[in-house]
């Protein structure tokens, strides 16, 4: 249903390349550039920047991909309808989110959701917060949910929460009745800490350059589960997590003490 200069076009700045895009498609590279060339001529600019290593999307790239992709969801959506008059047909609800949110608030959400709505299916990747981007302006996913510190270019944000740093320890922490925590206050603990790529570690190493406190932790981990379990066997050990990954476990089952905010 597509054509193929939109097909092409999709292709390429999905892989990066021509040549990408050709073993993908099983279509030569010179078919594929002349249709994205007469493409650029109907839209009357530039879609994409070529280098030596690939082809980049431009600022009405990024727009027109975005909103090709978002056509391609909604004719899905419209086809499934039309399917559902006459047969039940199960939704499939496609999710990206950061380690943080798949720990807690995501499985709580789809099970309160499921309660109401018991025929959709839910399938969710966890990825780091730039993979997380980019499987929604591909179209892998319907939603995602991630930590940002900035707008990610070519996504529609249907709605954003503040999400405080937290730091997370055992309930019988020296630390856990302090009035604050300062970071020198944190050094004399095991830190376990989320890796480099990810919002809150950014944070938290930025406060710690900007008063001096460099310290550093006994653990490092991309999964948010590991660190907690650690914490639970640990009892000096500390962690740092969003507002949202582990809030809502500490308050059930008293597992760790919830300190917000950060003071270097």
């Amino acid at each position: 249903m597509l054509s193929n200069e939109i097909r092409y076009f999709l292709a390429v700045a999905n892989s990066g390349s021509l040549s990408a895009a050709s073993e993908q498609l099983f279509v030569a590279v010179s078919a594929i550039s002349r249709q994205i060339q007469r493409l650029e001529n109907q839209i009357g600019v530039p879609l994409f920047t070529r280098h030596a290593r690939g082809m980049v999307l431009t600022e009405a790239g990024e727009i027109f991909a975005h909103r090709v992709r978002k056509n391609l969801l909604d004719m899905e959506y419209a086809l499934a309808e039309i399917k559902g008059l006459k047969a039940v047909r199960r939704t499939l609800i496609r999710i990206a989110c950061t380690d943080g949110l798949a720990f807690t608030l995501l499985p709580h959400l789809i099970a309160t959701f499921r309660v109401e709505n018991p025929g959709v299916l839910f399938d969710v990747k966890v990825a780091s917060s730039q993979s997380v981007a980019e499987l929604l302006r591909s179209g892998e996913c319907d939603l995602a949910l991630q930590f940002s510190l900035h707008a990610e270019p070519g996504v529609e944000v249907m709605g954003s929460w503040p999400a405080p740093v937290l730091l997370v320890m055992h309930q019988h922490h020296p630390l856990a009745e302090a009035p604050q925590v300062t970071l020198a206050d944190l050094s004399h603990y095991p830190l376990a800490l989320p890796q480099q790529n990810t919002t809150v570690r950014q944070l938290f190493e930025l406060a710690s350059h900007m008063s001096g406190n460099l310290i550093e932790p006994v653990l490092t981990c991309d999964t948010f589960s590991t660190l907690f379990n650690f914490l639970l066997r640990t009892p000096l050990a500390v962690t740092i997590c969003s507002a949202f990954t582990v809030l809502q476990e500490a308050e059930t089952y008293g597992w760790c003490y919830v300190r917000q905010g950060l003071n270097s």
